[in-house]
């Protein structure tokens, strides 16, 4: 069975939001053979969602729930439409405090999981200087992050992409 496609996060299984599974949703209440991982906000305690109730947005009405926080795109000035769509049917992602979904060209961006360390180290210049001060990191510190970078660390670098124009746009998160 094909998982659905996700326009904001093109490859859930990769990023570990979405893994195979035996369990059963509790949205539809079938067991399809994957099963979310990630974070859902809801009142309700849920722990079981497929990807099919994600992707029709069935989870998310049925729980007053969210996949992500819409704080960040209402801040950048995404379109409702947009907003709903990374919010009601996408699939969100672990982080250490809380997820902040990117956006570039008024668009938000598809989320590509944990940095690689060599995606990191390429870093220079102006996207250099961008990146450490939106996440507030200082120069000085940078080095050291760089030195002991692994993927799912702390702190941890998520990698996103560009709808529009296909520039990588990455951020931090840490305990």
């Amino acid at each position: 069975m094909d998982l659905p496609k996700f326009k904001f996060h093109p490859n859930p299984l990769a990023t570990g939001a979405i893994a195979e599974s035996n369990e059963v949703c509790e949205c539809c209440e079938k067991a399809r053979g994957y099963i979310y991982k990630a974070s859902f906000y809801s009142t309700e305690d849920v722990e079981s969602i497929c990807p099919w109730c994600i992707a029709d947005g069935s989870a998310a009405r049925k729980y007053e729930g969210s996949f992500s926080d819409e704080y960040p795109l209402i801040s950048a000035g995404v379109s409702k439409e947009s907003i709903e769509e990374v919010c009601q049917r996408t699939p969100g992602y672990n982080s250490w405090q809380q997820e902040v979904w990117q956006c570039h060209c008024g668009e938000p961006c598809e989320f590509h999981g944990d940095a690689e360390k060599q995606d990191i180290e390429e870093l220079s210049g102006f996207k250099l200087e961008t990146f450490l001060s939106s996440n507030m990191v200082k120069p000085e510190y940078w080095v050291g992050i760089l030195k002991r970078y692994e993927k799912a660390g702390n702190p941890a670098v998520y990698k996103f992409k560009c709808v529009k124009c296909g520039e990588f746009i990455f951020s931090m998160d840490f305990t």
